[in-house]
């Protein structure tokens, strides 16, 4: 039979299919092909915009390739289309998960549960200690919202205003701000990237939030102190306006620190080890019923209607949880900010993931995974070496592929195998691809998050790179927790 070279291991452990007619070349041509690809993807053709779709075929692409080197390599269709099938149908959880938190974030837009928590968070600014506190206001907001790019472009907009008032260095402000937005990203799991880089490496979300914070909560204090340092060594002058913030804020929507019940409780669920679909559903409802009571007039705004009726509010929140909704304010600077998606708003990161899985199952299928696994478990003996090759791994994408999510995605779905021969649980790897992958997109000038950093708040990347030191700290991090065993997770067997 064609497929006698081709040993299939324990699929109770998730193994990676071997091939012994392929060698690593051939394993390899496929990634630097689509490498190749990603990269002029982006650098020459749609930027940005890349996201939309195009990157996407382009990981189909390169499952083509792939499948080809399979062809040639006796490998035949069907089983090739076995291993996507069983690698869609694991991300089944994480794609409900990411489902689900579109949705969450809809109800808690329009609750006010998201602009209360901003309301609070923007007056805790203080000109002696303002390049701490954008850090902690940006951090607040991106936990809040799940969203550094949308955190940025609106409160990140106006503390740079402040700063230059204030006569701050542009760079320092615009590191504050980076350094806030991204540790908030990848704590919220309203974070596209937080949900991503676990359903690559095969965890689990909230376990990967947790075990996110042994080296994030390190690097975000860190970060803190330099800038509570900065700001006691500059001079600064005036006082910070947020009068106009707050009144937008107030106006349209009815804040109350009642509303914090609502994330108080989800937290609870969380604690308390409650499944995710679950403590998310509920969170989503318990949003629903908020936004009826505390924000009628925006739910009926919503659902097109002149009084709040049981068909209207079902309407409104309806609309919340499943497409784009926005609420308008006096502030054209906070307009962008409260918006949301809905479940549609995710649909762009359910179509990357399921791409890659057909991706990374034509490579599974054909041996390749299992080559490069081999290979990287020869090359690296030690635990620190796999952990700082994830890292450099991740870096190169970013400077190659210029785009953060495939900084994730490749490495997560190339490297899984590697640590769960070395006995390591998918946790220190959704965590590494995190800390290297996810926040150090914005310090390459060409990425789509530097270009978007740096055109949204006008500071070019070479000058706020140095400030935006938690981005820059946190591979260190990991690598310093990797070389010392700190919070090394092992694989529990069954």
């Amino acid at each position: 039979m064609e497929s006698q070279n081709i040993t299939p291991t324990d699929p109770q452990n998730e193994a990676i299919i071997e091939n012994k007619e392929l060698n690593i070349w051939e394993a390899l041509l496929p990634v630097v092909i689509l490498v190749a690809m990603l990269f002029y993807n982006v650098s020459f053709a749609f930027g940005d915009d890349a996201l939309s779709g195009s990157n996407q075929f382009i990981l189909l692409l390169g499952a083509a390739v792939a499948a080809i080197v399979g062809f040639f390599n006796k490998v035949s269709y069907k089983q090739m289309m076995e291993e996507v099938a069983r690698n869609v149908k694991s991300t089944t959880g994480a794609l409900l998960i990411l489902l689900m938190v579109g949705s969450l974030a809809g109800t808690w837009l329009i609750s006010g549960i998201i602009p209360t928590m901003i309301y609070y968070g923007l007056q805790i600014l203080n000109p002696t200690i303002f390049l701490a506190a954008c850090v902690i206001i940006c951090a607040i907001i991106s936990i809040a919202t799940g969203s550094s790019w949308t955190t940025s472009a609106t409160v990140g907009i106006a503390l740079i205003g402040i700063g230059d008032t204030l006569g701050i260095s542009l760079g320092m402000t615009a590191g504050a701000v980076i350094s806030g937005a991204y540790f908030g990203d990848k704590m919220s799991p309203l974070s596209d990237t937080t949900n991503l880089a676990p359903a690559m490496a095969g965890g689990e979300l909230f376990s990967h939030i947790k075990y996110m914070t042994y080296t994030t909560v390190p690097t975000i204090v860190i970060t803190l102190i330099v800038f509570i340092i900065i700001g006691f060594a500059i001079d600064t002058s005036g006082t910070p306006e947020i009068k106009e913030q707050l009144e937008a804020i107030d106006g349209a929507f009815t804040i109350s620190p009642w509303l914090f019940i609502v994330p108080v409780l989800v937290i609870g669920l969380i604690i308390k080890k409650t499944p995710p679909l679950i403590a998310l559903l509920a969170g989503t409802l318990m949003g629903a019923i908020a936004a009826i009571i505390a924000q009628p007039e925006i739910v009926m705004n919503i659902a097109g209607s002149t009084e709040l009726t049981f068909n209207a509010a079902y309407i409104g929140v309806m609309k919340a949880m499943t497409v784009d909704t926005a609420v308008a304010t006096t502030s054209a600077e906070l307009n962008d900010l409260f918006s949301a998606g809905g479940m549609y708003g995710m649909l762009g990161t359910i179509w990357l993931i399921v791409c890659a899985m057909v991706f990374g199952g034509v490579m599974d299928a054909i041996g390749a995974l299992a080559r490069i696994s081999k290979a990287l478990l020869n090359l690296f003996d030690s635990v620190f070496g796999l952990f700082a090759s994830t890292v450099v791994s991740c870096l190169a994408l970013n400077v190659t592929a210029s785009d953060q999510y495939l900084a994730i995605v490749v490495p997560g779905r190339m490297y899984a195998k590697a640590f769960k021969d070395k006995g390591l649980a998918p946790e220190n790897l959704s965590r590494t691809l995190e800390d290297s992958g996810t926040v150090t997109s914005v310090l390459v000038p060409w990425n789509t998050c530097g270009a978007y950093q740096s055109g949204v708040l006008g500071v070019p990347v070479m000058d706020y790179f140095f400030f935006a030191i938690f981005n820059w700290l946190s591979p260190f991090t990991t690598l310093f927790f990797a070389a010392f065993r700190i919070k090394i997770k092992q694989l529990v067997q069954d």
